[in-house]
């Protein structure tokens, strides 16, 4: 795969900007396709999980990173990942970053296969905020068309029975479901109603 994630990795954050937009504060504690998670904490992870990835590009330790950012009030989640995601275009700028190794949560590998993996990452959380908001913005497809792709080709087990992956087993897509609600499905998750 010799490809350069960067250009995607960008549209995911401008999408999941928009969508961080419309979050409404009695929206914050609202249960999300991540069990575990309410929006607040969707948001704390995805900002998280944005600044790891800065650090990662920009040759830090990405693992020393918490992927959830702590500590943002409750009306400055739009800022703050603001913030991160202009820390990733900085960070990522220099071409030689695409094909240096780097280390991530699932190994070593170089960094535009890194970075692809955070495309994923991005366009399955983007799929769980819209759902947790109640789908306000059309999402782009060929974002999800792309984070699919790049899941089939690292989790090609339709079972995933390792704790340490936050994805679960494949479940079937809904019928007539877009390429989010597939990838959705590939990733274990399910919609909210």
């Amino acid at each position: 795969m010799n490809i350069d994630p960067r250009s995607l990795y960008t549209r995911a954050t401008e999408q999941i900007a928009a969508l961080v937009a419309t979050v409404r504060p009695e929206q914050l504690a609202g249960p999300t396709p991540c069990a575990e998670f309410d929006v607040r904490t969707l948001l704390s992870h995805i900002a998280g999980g944005t600044r790891r990835i800065a650090v990662v590009g920009a040759g830090g330790d990405g693992m020393a990173v918490r992927p959830f950012l702590d500590g943002v009030e409750d009306d400055r989640w739009s800022a703050a990942y603001d913030e991160v995601r202009t820390e990733v275009r900085k960070s990522w700028a220099d071409d030689a970053r695409l094909d240096a190794l780097v280390t991530v949560p699932w190994g070593e590998a170089p960094g535009r296969i890194a970075l692809s993996g955070y495309v994923m990452e991005a366009v399955t959380h983007t799929w769980d905020l819209s759902e947790s908001l109640g789908r306000p913005l059309v999402l782009d497809p060929e974002l999800a068309e792309f984070a699919l792709g790049i899941a089939r080709r690292v989790l090609p087990d339709e079972r995933r029975d390792d704790e340490e992956l936050p994805f679960d087993s494949a479940v079937p897509a809904p019928e007539g479901a877009d390429a989010y609600g597939r990838l959705a499905a590939y990733l274990g998750r399910r919609p909210l109603s």
